[in-house]
């Protein structure tokens, strides 16, 4: 059946350069596992142990899978796809080393262009990519994925997420036709699609064969329409908790789940709860997140 991760973004391990300190790794898994859950993705590189030995050494002693690693690249930037792909296969080798086939999270460099952070949550469709810069995205994708399966056996996710290039349902949708169903899978993030202005238990219902890898986030409705309402950037948004605790925002997750049990998904779900550095109540929240789970049935 699925299995439930968590991941160090809940701890405020963010792959943004923000200022606040950040929980370190050993607190982070310590408190991953003493609520309950059963894996963990990596972080952004270096927030853990780089070292294969001491990073499988730090999972087992806590009964901890290694589930995937986020990966972010300016896709649409054809001088970005070589060092996209070296990042994604530093990051592969390692997750090969120590993970039961885990996912490379390939994603745009999210929060670095102005207009998508300043905009995130109500992009329109003029604030995104030409056709031309589309293909470059797809192409760099597919670039990242062969090579990473190539060399190390190992599948990529495209994570869609606010205040980057794939945002949108619509966008969401296009990357999907653009990409060989084959090479390049979806991270469907709950929180993300919702924030973005969709339905998350939709895209299980339309794309499930598309849908390897499963975030559960959570979206307040009340926090994301005053941000729209207000142009909240989306750091600032976050920093209102957006993200909040699951089963206090507007998804959906029993629709979801039922989704995700009548095709027969068997990967795992993560957790996430994005908060900035020292920010919130992680291990209380995590216990509460599990909580939320279980009563779902999970």
């Amino acid at each position: 059946m699925m299995k439930i991760a968590n991941a160090p973004c809940s701890w405020g391990a963010l792959e943004f350069e923000l200022e606040g300190e950040s929980a370190g790794y050993a607190r982070v898994l310590d408190e991953m596992a003493e609520t309950g859950y059963s894996g963990t993705e990596l972080g952004d590189w270096g927030f853990m142990p780089t070292d294969p030995a001491v990073l499988r050494r730090e999972l087992e002693r806590r009964g901890l899978e290694m589930v995937g690693a986020f990966v972010p690249a300016a896709l649409a930037d054809p001088a970005a796809h070589e060092p996209a792909v070296e990042l994604a296969l530093r990051t592969a080798r390692l997750l090969a080393e120590v993970g039961e086939a885990p996912f490379v999270v390939l994603s745009d460099d999210n929060g670095r262009d102005a207009v998508r952070t300043r905009c995130a949550g109500r992009i329109r469709p003029d604030q995104g990519l030409s056709d031309a810069s589309w293909r470059r995205f797809a192409d760099g994708a597919e670039l990242v994925a062969s090579a990473v399966r190539r060399e190390t056996g190992l599948r990529t996710v495209l994570h869609h997420h606010c205040a980057g290039f794939v945002e949108t349902p619509a966008e969401v949708e296009t990357f999907l036709r653009l990409t060989d169903p084959d090479l390049v899978g979806l991270c469907l993030d709950t929180g993300h699609f919702t924030y973005g202005g969709g339905d998350a238990a939709n895209v299980l219902r339309e794309h499930r064969e598309r849908v390897w890898h499963v975030h559960f986030k959570d979206c307040h409705a009340a926090i994301a329409e005053t941000a729209r309402r207000e142009e909240t950037d989306y750091f600032e948004a976050v920093r209102r908790g957006v993200f909040c605790e699951l089963g206090r925002g507007a998804v959906d997750f029993t629709a979801v789940v039922a989704e995700l049990v009548r095709t027969g998904y068997r990967g795992w779900i993560v957790v996430e709860q994005d908060v900035l550095p020292g920010m919130g109540t992680p291990r209380e929240s995590a216990g509460r997140n599990g909580a939320f789970l279980r009563g779902l049935g999970l």
